[in-house]
């Protein structure tokens, strides 16, 4: 399996944190030197190793905004 080259260039914020120290986190970040796009996944507490997550673009991510905005929770 090829390796995955990633580099997060901004932590936007931390989600939850399971009692083992793995973090879901919304990051914005750039996967195989590819343009930065938004990122939902957990990580272990070093970035050591990550779960499966969701990548979306900017207008992907104010879409989901404008959708949890008219949810009535």
């Amino acid at each position: 399996m090829a390796d995955i080259k990633f580099e997060i260039k901004e932590t936007v914020g931390v989600l939850s944190e399971s009692t083992k120290g793995w973090k879901k986190e919304l990051n914005f970040m750039s996967w195989n030197d590819n343009e930065a796009k938004y990122d939902i996944r957990e990580w272990a507490p070093e970035h050591e190793k990550m779960g499966k997550g969701i990548t979306l673009s900017k207008d992907e991510l104010i879409q989901l905004r404008e959708l949890l905005n008219r949810m009535d929770l």
